[in-house]
């Protein structure tokens, strides 16, 4: 093995990872251009090789050079030991302030040992007994008084514990429309959909997230490249349901619902969904809605929920207001006089879009209840999407804690041969554990707000992203490892706060023992019944994982009935996205579905003549699995063929998340499903 240069050296000490496994197994090397353009977007020197030997001597210097750490993040009952610096001769005092407000003071003992520049340690042992919460650990040194967050996790999230077998609707919203909707899937039509599928059985519907975009149109139509992951997209309002609609004057009323009519045949189309005519009709009815003005009662619901959503929502409602006229890159964005000046001029503004997130707050808690009140055990259950767009408002307000110069995506994979840039900045490791993980943390908590459970768009992330320098193809990256003690630990402790399962997407190529980590973590994990195998054989269902959501596709495959026609192949070979003749690819993936396919028949008994009796056999062989949830998609409950989204494509290549729900006979409505034969059949075969 060769010897480790410094520039390797240099980026393990940073936790960027030096080589790789490919997804065939062979091994790789990470390049020196990549590491030193990685290094850069974590702050660190290395243009030079004197660069590179100064930046070692500090990455040996840094765990001294605080007093504190960043962040202290514990499993409940652990024994922890967190070391304290402070100049040598001096004696510190450390304490604990818990979130309710009590003080701990702890023990300080003898200093442990020193190093060259004069700086003392000492070992401070935490009581093991600390509530769950976000707490902060305060160390005194004379008149200077340093902190850092102390954020106690469960050793284990409880929720999935708790959980019957059940089966749910896998949705994309925006695709499922009502003759009321306004060409687009709106979050009444959400709770319809759970109350409808509710009295089929279903346990919970999960959806496509429904993270805001742009603040007018025209708006990024991919639901993974949101402008926020915080805060919710105001397109999935439904206009009439605002209360103080009914504040309108007749020929505002006239005017609202002359709107909605404009909208009746964009319901009934089934090749495109258009999301900016839609958006730019609700905020034209919406902004009539708010100039009506709310009652003293509403106000102060209003009032509260901005004060509790705090500085994050007001930035928020700012970077809206802001970017309905500021041009993307304007050198005013870094302006700290425009901007505060700009934050009295749109005061109203700032409001109005403060406004749509609590109306979005509103009917979110709205279908929550509906769906409970169906009898659905979960309810909603929200996806988080792994990034942000890099000229949204996330990447505006939290620019301190992400990194620049640097996407995410995922090396070549045998679907996508050439990789897959994901075009979103990550979390800078170091800087949001120095943030006490606030933003991740505002992040979880509005999101399970109204939540019955959380899907984690490539949980793997919270171990490793795969960070590609701009400019570079998808290959050309490397692994950067976070701290996934700390960011399974937060996400754990905001689910079981609020009641929540979380569901990671573990597909992919990832380390050994993260599936492990996770179940014992209570975090359920995902199963794909085409992805399955073990030695390369496809997995009998007795051996799926018990903790799993398991299903037959995704989103990121054509549905069912376009999977068994090998419709990924004919668009990947289509979009010059195969890495070997398509002859082959075929082949193989005829083979592939053949194999699966015959342990489908011999575990069910059953021998399908049609695609859609095939459909049910493998609704039914994942229903023989022991996992806890089963998803259906709905694409797969109408019969539809088309994917929702080709990886590694383009809108000008292929109208990914623009597809309207449909299938066989034409486009299918929510008022369509209680009564569609195919949804019913479907059904029946997942619980027999």
């Amino acid at each position: 093995m060769a010897e480790q240069t410094p520039l390797q050296h240099l980026a393990e000490q940073y936790r960027v990872g030096t080589t790789f496994k490919g997804w065939d197994g062979a091994p790789r090397t990470v390049s020196d251009d990549t590491l030193v353009s990685v290094l850069t977007a974590l702050g660190v020197d290395c243009a030079t090789d004197d660069d590179i030997a100064a930046s070692l001597r500090a990455a040996e210097r840094a765990p001294w050079a605080r007093t504190l750490p960043a962040a202290v993040v514990v499993r409940q009952g652990d024994p922890t030991t967190v070391p304290v610096n402070v100049p040598s001769g001096a004696a510190p005092s450390l304490r604990i302030e818990l979130e309710d407000g009590t003080e701990l003071p702890l023990t300080v003992g003898s200093p442990q040992t020193g190093d060259a520049d004069g700086i003392s340690r000492f070992a401070v042992d935490l009581p093991p007994d600390l509530p769950l919460g976000w707490h902060s650990l305060v160390a005194s040194v004379g008149s200077a008084e340093t902190s850092c967050a102390l954020v106690v996790t469960p050793r284990r999230l409880s929720t999935a514990d708790r959980l019957t077998r059940t089966w749910g609707l896998m949705a994309q919203l925006y695709s499922v429309r009502s003759e009321a909707s306004w060409g687009i899937g709106d979050l009444d039509d959400l709770a319809r959909l759970a109350e409808i599928s509710a009295a089929k059985g279903a346990g919970f519907v999960l959806i496509n997230p429904l993270h805001a975009a742009q603040p007018k149109p025209p708006v990024e139509a991919s639901p993974y490249l949101p402008s926020t992951r915080r805060f919710f997209n105001p397109i999935y309002l439904r206009v009439e349901n605002v209360a103080e609609f009914g504040g309108l004057s007749g020929a505002e009323a006239e005017t609202v619902r002359n709107l909605a009519a404009g909208f009746k045949a964009a319901n009934h189309n089934a090749e495109v969904i258009d999301r900016d005519p839609s958006y730019a009709a609700k905020l034209q009815a919406l902004e009539l809605i708010f100039a009506v003005g709310r009652t003293p009662e509403r106000e102060e619901a209003f009032q509260r929920f901005r004060e509790e959503a705090g500085p994050g929502l007001e930035n928020f409602a700012l970077w809206s207001a802001l970017a309905e006229t500021l041009p993307e890159g304007a050198a005013e964005w870094e302006d700290p006089e425009y901007l505060e000046a700009q934050r009295v001029r749109l005061g109203s503004r700032i409001e109005f879009h403060a406004w749509l997130q609590w109306l979005c707050d509103e009917q979110l808690e709205t279908a929550q209840r509906a769906a409970a009140a169906a009898g659905m055990n979960l309810g909603i259950m929200h996806d988080l999407a792994v990034g942000v767009h890099p000229a949204g408002a996330d990447a505006w307000t939290l620019r301190d804690v992400l990194a620049s110069g640097i996407s995410v995506g995922a090396p070549p994979d045998m679907f996508n041969q050439q990789g897959q840039d994901w075009a979103q900045p990550p979390w800078h490791p170091e800087r949001l554990a120095e943030s006490g993980y606030a933003p991740y943390r505002d992040m979880l908590r509005t999101i399970l707000r109204h939540a019955g459970g959380i899907r984690i768009d490539h949980i793997l992330g919270l171990f490793r992203l795969w960070w590609i320098p701009q400019g570079s193809s998808p290959g050309n990256g490397a692994y950067v490892y976070y701290d996934h003690e700390a960011l399974i630990g937060i996400l754990a402790l905001e689910a079981e706060r609020a009641g929540a399962v979380v569901v990671g997407e573990d597909l992919g190529v990832f380390e050994p023992g993260v599936q492990e980590y996770l179940a014992e973590r209570g975090v359920l994990g995902t199963s794909i019944l085409w992805f399955e195998y073990d030695d390369e054989e496809p997995r009998p269902a007795e051996q799926y994982r018990t903790a799993c959501l398991t299903t037959v596709t995704t989103h990121d495959l054509p549905p069912s009935a376009g999977y068994l026609a090998g419709r990924h192949v004919e668009l990947r070979e289509r979009l010059g996205l195969l890495g070997r003749p398509v002859e082959e690819e075929k082949e193989a993936d005829r083979e592939a579905q053949e194999q699966v396919l015959s342990l489908v028949r011999s575990t069910t008994g059953t021998r399908p003549a049609t695609v859609q009796e095939t459909v049910e056999a493998m609704h039914t062989f994942i229903a023989t699995t022991p996992s806890v949830l089963l998803g259906v998609a709905l694409t797969d409950a109408v019969g539809e063929e088309r994917t929702q989204n080709q990886p590694g494509t383009t809108a000008e290549q292929y109208p990914n998340w623009q597809v309207p729900l449909a299938g066989p006979d034409g486009v299918v409505l929510v008022e369509d499903l209680a009564e569609l034969a195919r949804f019913e059949s479907l059904v029946r075969s997942i619980q027999p």
